[in-house]
């Protein structure tokens, strides 16, 4: 199981800072983008990754109002995999079919409410939310042990993010969860 830092920030200063304890821990990083029409308030400006001197594989998570808008953007800002939330996205395929067209992988989003379907078959990951998706610090739901089962049926990558502790990467890993993403307990979790 692979284990993912995520950066959620608002200013670019608190993106270098986190970049800068991250180092050389892992060449995945997931960069959180919300435009504040998915969730309240604003992360820093994409554009500002392209000046990062350090080899990084971009993830970039959409929360936002159609993803498929900020596919040019991500692929700009030097992403390598693009995931969409699917709670304020029109069209699924076209959002998957987009992002590798553009050479990149390509993920689904799902809220901790929001149902597991309409997979297209060329999906690479699907993003699942263990809490409301957002700035709020949240605890890990437990009813997210149902949606991680669920999605297995699909077929695909499964990466759980929101609110995991070192308590649970244990019973992940046993459940065949391929990424955990983690904000503040991504040191943490380096030596589990």
């Amino acid at each position: 199981m692979e284990i993912i830092p995520t950066i959620l920030e608002k200013e670019w200063e608190k993106v270098v800072e986190r970049l800068g304890q991250i180092g050389e821990t892992t060449e995945w990083v997931q960069i959180d983008v919300i435009d504040g029409v998915f969730a309240e308030g604003k992360t820093f400006e994409l554009e500002n990754l392209i000046k990062w001197p350090e080899k990084k594989k971009w993830e970039i998570h959409l929360m936002v109002k159609e993803p498929i808008d900020w596919v040019n953007k991500c692929q700009e800002a030097g992403a390598a995999r693009i995931i969409g939330q699917v709670e304020m996205m029109a069209d699924r395929k076209a959002f998957v079919d987009r992002v590798k067209k553009a050479g990149m992988e390509a993920g689904l989003g799902f809220d901790i409410e929001t149902k597991i379907e309409e997979i297209p078959k060329e999906t690479d990951i699907l993003l699942l939310m263990a809490r409301k998706a957002g700035f709020q610090m949240a605890d890990f739901e437990e009813k997210a042990w149902e949606k991680i089962k669920e999605a297995k049926k699909w077929g695909v990558r499964r990466g759980v993010d929101g609110g995991v502790r070192k308590e649970i990467l244990e019973k992940l890993r046993e459940e065949g969860v391929d990424i955990v993403y983690s904000g503040s307990k991504y040191l943490e979790f380096l030596n589990v």
